[in-house]
């Protein structure tokens, strides 16, 4: 059986994901118990919502009030400890999902518990109550409250997601790029009915590590967010054991058949920036030049940067192809015996060559958010 890490290469918080599938937080309904109950097809649990100050505690009682499901203590440390421990000593990574009026409410949890959760700030919740105290979507459209939120949660030296709703934002792509100019290091984004190109276009704008929820009940639908830009997908209503079941296996499959579980498509068939990993040179008009042109990148400069990428790698070499090395050939699903005669004279499986085409895509994002940043 493959090592997930070998499997997936994602580590979260200091720990592998043992599958690129996550329970999404819901209030009143998503605590230890109901992640215990998934474990065997989740890596990732985001627990809440849960209130954590004064103020949006007594929001969730007027919800209550309403006929709303909420969590609700009068010590949400002490709350917050027994889920904890509920999950300790398992491979599920906790993801606490928080609402709070202030910075210095989120600031005061993750001094409780330091590295043993993954903060989430709750940008998501649109429940008049919780507006009215500058909480859940009021963040998404006060970006500079949000901007200290996350700030006060990085000074404490933990790892921070921020729970969205797409459409929310004038711009969900500015606001992309503020939370990870902020310090977030995880976007969790409710598409809503946006869809695969909001994601794209997100994923566009920031390197975040992006986990996709949006009503995904399916292998396909979730394959369809991974190859435009999510790393990881999350499941809240549809997450019972026959749906993540088939999610954590389908995914598995794949990534064991291809050797990269979230390749992008290539960026002639509508990829996100991660598809320039496939693109050959740039020699004819194609969606190729009006990318590099977004990107800051001359012709030039994206073949040099290209050549000195894959130097050294398995990607060098490659006679047999149209330009001479495998640097610039398509993905192992597109049929190409040019590149498939380079793969056996190389002796590389295609999921080999997938996973070098894994790194250079890496290393694309990096010069590309490290030159834009």
């Amino acid at each position: 059986m493959m090592d997930p890490y070998d499997r997936f290469e994602l580590m979260i918080n200091g720990q592998v994901v043992q599958t690129p599938v996550a329970i999404a937080s819901m209030a009143g309904i998503v605590n230890a118990a109901y992640a215990l109950e998934r474990k065997d097809h989740i890596g990732i649990a985001c627990l809440g919502g849960y209130s954590i100050d004064a103020p949006t505690i007594a929001a969730s009682r007027l919800l209550i009030e309403a006929d709303r499901k909420e969590f609700l203590y009068d010590d949400p440390i002490e709350a917050l400890s027994h889920e904890l421990s509920l999950l300790k000593g398992t491979h599920i990574i906790p993801f606490l999902n928080l609402r709070g009026s202030t910075p210095e409410s989120y600031r005061t949890i993750a001094e409780a518990f330091g590295t043993k959760a993954v903060y989430e700030i709750d940008a998501h919740c649109r429940q008049a109550p919780m507006l009215d105290i500058g909480c859940g979507e009021y963040l998404l459209t006060h970006p500079e409250q949000l901007t200290a939120t996350i700030q006060a949660l990085k000074e404490t030296g933990v790892v921070v997601s921020v729970k969205i709703r797409a459409g929310v934002a004038p711009d969900d792509t500015e606001l992309a790029r503020t939370i990870w100019k902020a310090g977030a290091d995880i976007l969790h984004v409710d598409l809503m009915d946006f869809g695969y190109a909001r994601l794209r276009q997100i994923r566009n704008s920031c390197p975040l590590l992006i986990i996709a929820n949006n009503s995904i009940t399916t292998f396909s639908a979730m394959k369809d967010l991974l190859q435009h830009g999510a790393d990881l997908v999350s499941v809240a209503r549809h997450s019972d054991n026959a749906t993540l079941q088939a999610l954590d296996e389908g995914v598995k499959e794949y990534a064991d058949d291809t050797g990269w579980y979230n390749a992008p498509k290539q960026l002639c068939r509508g990829g996100d920036v991660r598809g320039l990993t496939f693109c050959c040179m740039p020699v004819k008009e194609c969606p190729l030049q009006p990318m590099l042109k977004k990107i800051g990148l001359s012709k030039t400069e994206y073949y040099d940067f290209k050549i000195a990428a894959t130097k050294n790698t398995p990607l060098e070499h490659g006679e047999h192809t149209c330009f001479g090395s495998l640097a610039w050939c398509c993905k192992s699903t597109t049929p190409c015996m040019f590149r498939n005669m380079a793969l056996q004279k190389e002796g590389l499986s295609s999921q080999d060559y997938m996973r070098a085409k894994h790194r250079l895509a890496d290393k694309i994002m990096k010069r590309v958010f490290d030159e834009t940043g």
